[in-house]
């Protein structure tokens, strides 16, 4: 057999392959829906922005936050327009970084405190990290069920009045 007849045969075979594969159900191509995106809290929006601006000040996680400088809520304010947020959206944002259990585990006494470009700016007193210390012990602490704990209010109650005058059983002589 010559080349010119091998390349006669594949392509006689290949058309036979392609006429024996089972047809493919045409689908409609897909219209481009956007994907639906669960909504982002707006906090987490201004904390990112203030990530991207300050990393030395603002670490993302796994990296430990730091203690952050006494006052750098009024030199972000003072950056606002720098950093492209609105004020109220400045002061949530670092209520939040503040307040969870990472932040507090970083509140030693002696550790050193960390400006916006992330140089050293203080320390951290013995009463800082005993506020927190006692911060992180009330979150700890279990709740009660908001209605357990009214119920327990509305029965001490009674006990805790003095009785009504007509309540008053007369002494017995």
């Amino acid at each position: 057999m010559g080349f010119e007849q091998l390349a006669e045969l594949k392509k006689q075979l290949a058309a036979k392959a392609k006429a024996e594969r089972p047809a493919k159900p045409q689908t409609k191509p897909k219209a481009a829906t956007p994907r639906r995106q669960d909504p982002v809290d707006p906090v987490i929006l201004s904390i990112g922005r203030l990530q991207k601006h300050f990393p030395k000040a603002f670490p993302k996680n796994p990296a430990p936050k730091l203690p952050l400088k006494v006052g750098i809520h009024e030199e972000l304010l003072a950056k606002a327009k720098e950093i492209g947020l609105e004020t109220a959206a400045i002061t949530e944002a670092v209520k939040t970084w503040c307040r969870g259990t990472r932040y507090w585990a970083s509140i030693v006494e002696g550790a050193p405190r960390v400006d916006l470009e992330g140089n050293t700016a203080g320390e951290v007193t013995a009463r800082d990290a005993a506020q927190a210390r006692s911060l992180e012990a009330r979150r700890k602490q279990p709740r009660k069920p908001k209605a357990a704990a009214a119920e327990n209010a509305s029965a001490q109650e009674p006990a805790s009045q003095p009785p009504a005058p007509g309540d008053v059983t007369p002494p017995v002589e």
